[in-house]
């Protein structure tokens, strides 16, 4: 272990008034507010002091160094505690104006952390145990850069507090174990062992040994008095020097300093009250006006960031001095090098040259051959289906215990703990993860990609085996109603692509697009190329485009996305052969893309004539596309086990169920 203890500032005001004003803050906004959680910030008042007085290394005047300690609150809903500490440390964007207007709207003080929204904020957080997981994709980062530039550019730690809640919460069990399996020594856990719950007690609702749970999972673990600074700090000493990741379970009162409901429930998520903050203000001995906070306090506290400013400020030195200077700054400004972009575009050309006949997941395995080849940005991995999504590409190295030079993740069969861990990632900066999984199972995923696109991270899910189209496996396993719920999130781009030369496409476009994740919905069977010729445009950068315009005008058009498209253009030769109906088959690989192009753009490929659209999915939001009195073919039900071939016929997703609906469709209008 490289870390090195720095002695904070000895600036004579005692903790405790330090760790006192965050409680007075904390339960004069909630007060203010009329709205929020006292009670946490209360009790984790002293360990959070410990923590940022003698520990934690970082600097309020630039937030986002890239050395800087990292702070989780997964017990989000106690956002007070960071928003009371980042005023006092001096973050420009956190007046005490701020905190008089906790949760109301255009604040910086939300009602739970927010990445982006507040300068700091290393994560969303709120969603219960969301905070641990994505801290372990931190953690993970942080040595993966320290095996690639070293421990005098990269040597930091991932601070979490963490509350019942968070670890009663499913995902817990996934990222802990992943961490343990990983030794990642970087990463602290401080526990608000309060044992109380939303409901009460929470002997309520479990009685899990939560410190065994974490030892056997191959954690170090601490219990403390959470009240007792000197205790915490030499658990934190301890849990520095590890080479296990550590929990100190830290035994507190909830709501601490409140004379008459310290310990209750009734502190976890309302305001005190104006008679017991009285009563709070004489227990703890602060006779100080609803925030204000004297100056010896802020004093103390603003010399923790002096002492961060200073750090920082020797990081930036070695930095300049280092000939790993260029390749770092590099990586952390996750800019995609040009031969990236140049490297798609001639896979595209010889490809459509080719003809190439691939399942879009192996055409993505051939398209990550290319961008890995070109970048060593990208970080991929799998939750124990890598030979299924062929998310790994030759000459990449797995990851392990002790082993951090790889670029591929083995996530085991943690889902959601995966896309967590991923968001991680991608906001400790300096890589692209991507990671793979089943359609089906991104319901696994679902709580940690909302947050992916609520933040707005560049986190690439390949969510393979897309439809009935993967055949025996049966409709556990058969996605229907996945792509609505994915579209229905604001924020997320998720591509269908038809072929090969999409697949690439949509490829390259997730790789550009910073501001949001991007979910790659991927086929098990083999589909044919349908683009007739090269071209140097991305034609799926506009979400959808006429891939076969008839001669002399439409009679129908045919909307379509993913293995369907091949269905939509082989109905669209019949038609024509067999019934004198001119159709045009519009590919449909991206829905927000195609909605973010202007209204004349859109109309031009939607045509005015009659629309048929297939997808071997649920009807949901299609209506937007095809209009009133349009017709989809899909599934209305759930799937079932039998071969792909088999199971189309018995859907009805076939070109005889699109030239039915054509020729009702031409012979309506005709009449």
């Amino acid at each position: 272990m490289n870390i090195q203890a720095t002695a904070k500032p000895q600036t004579g005001v005692d903790e405790r008034d330090m760790a006192n004003a965050i409680r007075a803050l904390a339960m004069d906004a909630v007060q203010k507010a009329n709205s929020g959680h006292p009670g946490m910030p209360m009790g984790m008042a002293d360990v959070a002091t410990v923590l940022f007085n003698r520990f934690i290394k970082l600097d309020p005047s630039k937030p986002d160094w890239a050395d800087r300690d990292r702070f989780v609150l997964s017990a989000g809903h106690g956002s007070m505690l960071q928003y009371a500490i980042h005023h006092l440390l001096g973050y420009a964007d956190m007046g005490i104006e701020q905190l008089q207007m906790f949760r109301q709207l255009g604040s910086k003080t939300a009602g739970h952390p927010e990445y982006g929204h507040a300068l700091g904020i290393e994560t969303t957080t709120g969603p219960l145990g969301q905070g641990i997981a994505t801290a372990v994709g931190m953690a993970i980062a942080e040595r993966m850069m320290a095996s690639r530039f070293g421990a005098k550019l990269v040597d930091h730690v991932t601070y979490v507090i963490a509350g019942d809640g968070c670890l009663q919460e499913g995902i817990s069990h996934e990222a802990i174990d992943l961490a343990g399996h990983l030794k990642l020594g970087r990463l602290i856990v401080l526990w608000d062992d309060n044992h109380i719950s939303i409901d009460g007690p929470t002997s309520l609702s479990t009685s899990m040994n939560q410190p065994a749970r974490f030892k056997a999972a191959g954690w170090d673990v601490q219990r403390v008095d959470g009240h007792d600074m000197n205790a915490i700090a030499e658990a934190i000493e301890k849990a520095r020097k590890s080479k296990k990741p550590s929990l100190i379970a830290c035994r507190t009162l909830i709501g601490k300093g409140a004379p008459n409901m310290q310990g209750s429930e009734k502190t976890h998520g309302a305001p005190l009250g104006a008679d017991e903050i009285a009563a709070t203000r004489a227990n703890i001995r602060w006779a100080h006006e609803p925030f204000a906070v004297p100056e010896n306090v802020v004093a103390a506290w603003r010399a923790i960031a002096a002492h961060g400013r200073a750090e920082r400020l020797a990081w930036e030195q070695r930095l300049a001095e280092s000939p790993r200077r260029k390749s770092f700054e590099e990586a952390m400004s996750g800019e995609m090098p040009a031969r990236v972009k140049r490297g798609l575009a001639a896979f595209r050309k010889a490809h459509v040259e080719a003809a190439t006949k691939v399942a879009t997941r192996k055409a993505s395995e051939m398209a990550l051959g290319v961008i890995n080849s070109a970048t060593n940005l990208t970080v991929g991995g799998s939750a124990d289906l890598t030979h299924s999504n062929l998310t790994i590409t030759r000459g990449m190295e797995s990851i392990a215990p002790g082993r951090f030079k790889g670029r591929y993740i083995h996530y085991g069969i943690r889902e959601h703990g995966m896309a967590a861990a991923m968001n991680g990632i991608a906001l400790h900066g300096g890589f692209v993860p991507y990671g793979g999984t089943f359609l089906v199972f991104t319901d696994y995923a679902r709580g940690a990609m909302r947050l992916s696109a609520l933040m707005g991270l560049r986190v690439i899910y390949v969510a393979t085996h897309d439809s009935i189209g993967l055949g025996e496996d049966g409709p556990t396993h058969q996605p229907v109603e996945h792509l609505a719920m994915l579209r229905a999130t604001p924020n997320i781009n998720v591509f269908r692509p038809a072929d090969i030369i999409e697949t690439a496409e949509a490829w390259e476009l997730a790789l550009e697009t910073e501001d949001r994740p991007t979910v790659l919905v991927l086929s098990r069977q083999n589909l044919p190329m349908l683009r007739i010729a090269h071209s140097s445009e991305n034609r799926s950068a506009r979400g959808a485009y006429v891939l076969h315009k008839p001669k002399g005008g439409r009679d129908v058009t045919i909307l379509s996305t993913g293995s369907e498209v091949e269905i939509a253009k082989a109905a669209a030769d019949r038609l024509l052969t067999e019934k004198d109906i001119r159709a045009a088959v519009v590919s449909m690989p991206c829905w927000e893309l195609f909605e973010a192009q202007d209204a004349a753009y859109r109309k031009a490929v939607l045509g005015k004539a009659p629309r048929i659209a297939i997808e071997a999915a649920a009807r949901l939001g299609w209506d937007r596309w095809i209009g009133e009195g349009g017709a989809f073919i899909g599934m209305n039900s759930f799937g079932a086990s039998a071969p792909a071939a088999d199971l189309y016929r018995h859907f009805g997703i076939t070109t005889d169920a699109i030239i039915e609906e054509a020729v009702r469709m031409t012979a309506a209008g005709g009449a």
